[in-house]
């Protein structure tokens, strides 16, 4: 293995020791609201990692437990609720939610200035007309890594697999207004593996477990694995088989340990600067 490891787990300390630090400056305490729907087992690892990660940091945070057969209404009402209270500065409505609720309606509800996941449609307009705002989690963290591990962004071509709206959308976004040259790849690409190939930077956040094989990466390429799949046998690993192309890239996150902690992090400095932006 010739690639430098990019270290998620340290980047996000660094960057949760910072907010820490500038919170403790602060003469109020950011407050973050997570709404969850229903038992979903995975969401609840999560959430309760948000949680104590944003105590952590000095947040008043808390997590609002709703039961599995929740209306679209009566959820609804609780984002209107939480969109009023002065003290709320960041809401997050945790996904997936149970089917008798529309996604989309319970995210364009969230007032855009708390939006900390970064997904109402007013905040990625923003993000794709080059305005501020707030921005998806996981592709902020994304640019965080990229930038300690030293890569040199503008100019790089740098490609996305993947074109979601929560991941490989954004991440585009987030990659054309640092200056680098951006495709975006999926599963329609004619010669994926080629188009791979091409990149200088190579971000994977398509959901199939290894899907990028050593020969669809360039030589000292930095790979950003933003997958996280479970196999049969129980191991977790990435969208990238992370053995064959560690061989020969220049540096690469490992699964886990590499962008996972950086979308908690990042959820925290989103608070944190809604919180200072609602505050002038």
């Amino acid at each position: 293995m010739s690639a430098t490891i990019i270290d998620g787990k340290a980047v996000a300390a660094t960057l949760r020791q910072d907010i820490a630090a500038r919170v403790a400056g602060l003469d109020f305490r950011p407050g973050l609201r997570v709404v969850r729907v229903g038992q979903d087992p995975a969401s609840g690892v999560y959430v309760r990692n948000k949680d104590k990660a944003a105590k952590e940091v000095g947040f008043d945070s808390a997590t609002i437990a709703l039961p599995e057969d929740t209306t679209e209404d009566a959820l609804l009402a609780e984002v209107a609720r939480l969109n009023a209270d002065p003290a709320v500065d960041g809401i997050l409505v945790q996904l997936p939610l149970p089917p008798q609720i529309r996604a989309d309606r319970v995210i364009a509800a969230v007032a855009p200035e708390k939006d900390v996941d970064g997904f109402h449609p007013l905040n990625a307009g923003r993000l794709a007309s080059g305005q501020p705002g707030l921005v998806p989690c996981t592709p902020k963290g994304v640019m965080h890594l990229l930038k300690a591990a030293g890569a040199a962004l503008p100019g790089a071509r740098a490609v996305v697999l993947g074109r979601s709206n929560i991941v490989g959308r954004p991440m585009a976004q987030l990659l054309l207004a640092a200056d680098c040259t951006v495709t975006i790849v999926h599963s329609r690409t004619r010669d994926l593996p080629a188009e791979c190939r091409r990149a200088e930077i190579l971000v994977a956040a398509v959901g199939r477990p290894e899907m990028v094989r050593g020969d669809w990466v360039a030589e000292g390429a930095t790979v950003i694995d933003v997958g996280i799949n479970r196999r049969a046998d129980g191991r977790l690993v990435g969208d990238v088989a992370f053995a064959e192309v560690a061989a020969h890239c220049g540096a690469i996150t490992p699964v886990p340990g590499g962008v996972g902690p950086m979308t908690i992090a990042c959820l925290l400095e989103n608070t944190l600067d809604a919180a200072l932006a609602r505050r002038g």
